[in-house]
């Protein structure tokens, strides 16, 4: 985009946005093509997606359903958790992944995180089971794997089950092999804004043939066959059309992360210089697909709050997220219940304060990147 106006540091205005969802004719004639069968609901294209996000995986099974909270909701329903239950998860994360516990029943305990790459710290794990426990909820944030060597050994000792959040993840790999392929189930979202999208949607993958077909009864109002309803389930199902938008991207979805990698890498060598700027830092075992760039902003350092410095690359045209601006246990709606937690997890009350989100999405052009680099260091007080 042209430059617009220029900003009162003498900075270029230039619109960049956090997120720009993948749109191309064969998306358009997929849709299409479904609108003229009509057949809309659970059909042959829900079929072949899911199919192909099998292959794509090396799952056994994979199932699509309406959003990633509805997959989580089924995986802990299909595993039988309920009242009295506790799952062990991260406040730092999006609040589905405790609302889906809770829907069943169960309590939500949180772990604290590992203040280098945001992801649940598996000793803190350990420190919250209780006889209670029957299960772990890691959460892959930013489309980084979480410590899964580490986690599964605790499941192991402990009888527990793992339920993997993927919601931002698809294409990751944590020791060569793909996140959808570790845990007991796994769980991704295809919302508008991931990796993969559908519009709205997401899909449970797991080896478990049992547990599968559980989640197909559950995610279709409980129906073993038309009519014949032999659980109490739920109207969870993915459309036809959502499932068309997502098969027409399969082929791409390790293009969109080679892309989001070398975006990552850019921004890493361009601003790790910075005073008060911590690039995301990535383990040499595991692959990011990078859902988010996120870099931790040290108040201290620079003077400048980093609220402070989002207002200023807006001012210069650039979005920034912040992801997450307040942990699980401190939303309004949990606050009573859960926000005595804070004091078990200090390296999440540091980090919802200082991180920052950037830009670094495939649509992203050098000179944007360019641009998302001239304005946080221009936010911090460098001239470039």
């Amino acid at each position: 985009m042209e430059s617009e106006s220029r900003t009162s540091t003498g900075l270029e205005f230039r619109k960049v946005s956090m997120a720009k969802p993948y749109h191309g004719p064969e998306i358009e004639e997929a849709v299409l093509q479904v609108l003229r069968s009509g057949m809309l609901i659970q059909g042959r294209m829900v079929e072949e997606f899911e199919t192909g996000l099998a292959n794509y995986l090396g799952a056994t099974h994979v199932v699509a359903v309406g959003s990633g909270t509805a997959a989580l909701h089924l995986a802990f329903l299909a595993l039988g958790v309920g009242p009295g239950d506790e799952v062990i998860t991260t406040p730092f994360s999006f609040a589905s992944s405790a609302y889906a516990i809770m829907y069943c029943g169960a309590t939500p305990v949180f772990a604290d995180i590992d203040p280098r790459t945001f992801n649940i710290d598996p000793a803190s794990i350990e420190e919250r089971i209780t006889p209670r426990t029957v299960g772990i909820e890691p959460v892959h944030l930013y489309g980084q794997p979480a410590e899964m060597d580490a986690i599964r050994d605790i499941a192991a000792r402990h009888g527990l089950f793992i339920v993997e959040d993927a919601a931002q993840a698809i294409g990751a790999e944590y020791r060569g092999r793909k996140i959808g392929t570790i845990g007991d189930v796994t769980c991704f979202s295809t919302y508008a804004t991931k990796n993969l999208h559908t519009m709205e949607g997401g899909f449970i993958a797991t080896e478990d043939r049992d547990l599968a077909t559980k989640i197909r009864r559950l995610r279709n109002i409980g129906q073993e066959s038309k009519y014949r309803h032999t659980l109490v389930g739920f109207n969870y199902r993915m459309t036809e059309v959502a499932a068309a938008v997502g098969r027409a991207q399969l082929g791409l979805i390790d293009e969109f992360s080679r892309i989001r990698r070398q975006n990552a890498a850019y921004l890493t060598g361009a601003i790790s210089s910075l005073p008060g700027v911590t690039p995301p830092y990535v383990p040499p075992h595991v692959s990011s697909v990078f859902h988010q760039y996120t870099v931790s902003i040290d108040e201290s350092t620079l003077g400048r709050s980093r609220d402070e410095i989002a207002a200023l690359m807006k001012a210069a045209g650039v979005e920034t997220g912040i992801h997450y601006p307040e942990p699980i246990y401190s939303q309004p709606a949990l606050r009573e219940r859960f926000g005595a937690q804070a004091a078990l997890c200090p390296a999440t009350e540091r980090a919802y304060r200082q991180v920052l989100s950037l830009p670094v999405h495939p649509g992203l052009t050098k000179d944007d990147l360019d641009h998302v680099v001239r304005a946080l260091a221009s936010a911090v007080g460098v001239a470039l």
